[in-house]
């Protein structure tokens, strides 16, 4: 039993002689790495669907309340990452901390959010390209552009592999090379929004936010808890921690800058559309696209559909990115594999494990429908805020861990606020979410018990 709770010493994470990553990333690339991971379809669905059915006009708080809560997690994430600066995340914080059979817990829920999150979103994109394709009179067949389902007349959804695979390729180039093209993504991403919000600012009737709580505060509440997931993803920023230059400065200004940025633009999205457009009539599946067309602006319409395709291309490269890198860290502790470990000679990258997990991605969001497996990713996620949470608490006893970097203000109380607000958003997922995903678990304890725990490089320590 002692074994399954051995833990990792911080001395030998931060001076280990194994295989290491490249320095390359400054504050101002994990800002945009963080806001391309955030940022998706969460700004371009969610702000209407969530104000026509449950919070009207003030969805504005309900983002508040949403940005409050990944604070505290975005806080305890910076904490982490600055004093102990070494990729794999949540997983290896908790290494530190709870010991390995914790650790891998957490790895393995990661894993289940990184891949399936890429899936969802890659699935999302398709929906999304055949859209704007069928704009210019090109139309890819259905049986080539949905999951396996012959009742529906679609077998493969060949749009959403073939995103994986040129994101995937590109990532094995390394992550300045891929950090390049994101920035570009991101920029054009955050343009088009910056467009919506501007020229739609014009046609804002103030009597639209009347009434402004149409559902009372329980509606606030329920709305929070929604759109809660579309700030998902920032802590995918943690896991480039072993690739950043001067990581106690940069990580901490990547991690809250990226939550403070798309914040802003969620608010102002949300001000503008439900200012343009009665509430009521935003329960559709493009509401800022809808929005501008009632108001005769068609062809901005259209510029903002080809910004939603470019928006979700980003989140691809960053989860797929972050599922590598922890499957890097798992390797390096011999968890899995060492071929997880192994790097491009040219490039200096996993390149074999990038192309392992796209393949699985791959035929996730080519073949399987995954409507009821969306709340996996939150499930994976919460799980991992709620051990960073808990272990920051830890993480201050420990002696062994270098001075300065970030630190958690108003030590323990924000921590342990973190942790009871990551517990009730657990609470609210589905029943059918907690059985998949104890499945899931169990087969992540088959693999430990067969493979890690005779493999793990502490067994030689």
């Amino acid at each position: 039993m002692s074994n399954l709770f051995r833990k990792k010493r911080v001395d030998d994470l931060l001076n280990n002689s194994g295989v290491q990553l490249n320095k390359t990333l400054g504050a101002f690339d994990l800002i945009l790495l963080g806001v391309g991971a955030i940022v998706g379809t969460g700004i371009f669905i969610l702000p209407g669907t969530v104000a026509a059915s449950h919070s009207g006009p003030a969805i504005i708080f309900s983002f508040l309340i949403a940005a409050l809560v990944c604070a505290l997690a975005g806080m305890c994430y910076s904490e982490f990452s600055s004093s102990v600066p070494v990729t794999g995340s949540a997983y290896t914080y908790g290494y530190i901390v709870f010991g390995e059979i914790i650790a891998w817990f957490v790895g393995w829920a990661l894993v289940l959010e990184y891949g399936l999150a890429a899936a969802s979103v890659a699935t999302g994109w398709s929906s999304y390209l055949v859209s704007l394709l069928e704009g210019f009179n090109i139309t890819i067949p259905a049986a080539l552009s949905g999951p396996f389902n012959p009742a529906e007349g679609t077998y493969i959804n060949l749009p959403a592999i073939f995103i994986i695979m040129i994101i995937s390729f590109l990532l094995s180039f390394g992550i300045q090379e891929s950090a390049k093209i994101n920035k570009i993504m991101v920029f054009v991403k955050v343009g088009v929004i910056l467009l919506f919000i501007i020229v739609g600012a014009f046609y804002v009737k103030p009597e639209n936010w009347q009434p402004f709580m149409p559902f009372g505060m329980e509606g606030i509440i329920n709305g929070a808890a929604l759109v809660f997931f579309a700030y998902l993803g920032f802590d995918a920023v943690s896991s480039a921690a072993e690739e950043v230059k001067n990581p106690q400065r940069n990580l901490p200004i990547g991690i809250i800058g990226s939550l403070l940025v798309c914040s802003f633009l969620y608010i102002s999205v949300s001000l503008v559309m439900t200012g343009a457009a009665p509430y009521t009539q935003l329960n559709v599946n493009n509401p800022v696209s809808y929005v501008l067309q009632l108001v005769q602006q068609d062809w901005i319409a259209g510029i903002i559909s080809l910004g939603a395709v470019t928006g979700m291309m980003t989140v691809i490269l960053v989860m797929i990115y972050g599922g590598s890198r922890l499957l890097f860290a798992l390797g390096r502790d011999g968890l899995l594999p060492k071929l997880m470990t192994k790097l491009s000679p040219k490039y200096q990258t996993p390149t074999i494990n990038t192309w392992i997990f796209a393949f699985a991605v791959s035929f996730c969001a080519g073949f399987i429908p995954l409507d009821r497996l969306a709340e996996l990713v939150n499930m994976g996620t919460l799980i991992a805020f709620t051990i960073v949470s808990l272990g920051v608490v830890y993480l201050r006893k420990n002696k062994n861990i270098p001075s300065g970097g970030f630190k958690v203000p108003f030590f323990p109380v924000l921590p342990i606020l973190s942790f009871i607000a990551c517990l009730f958003l657990i609470s609210q997922l589905s029943m059918q979410t907690w059985i998949a995903c104890g499945i899931w678990f169990i087969v992540g304890l088959v693999v430990y018990f067969i493979y890690g725990k005779k493999h793990s490089t502490l067994n030689n320590q």
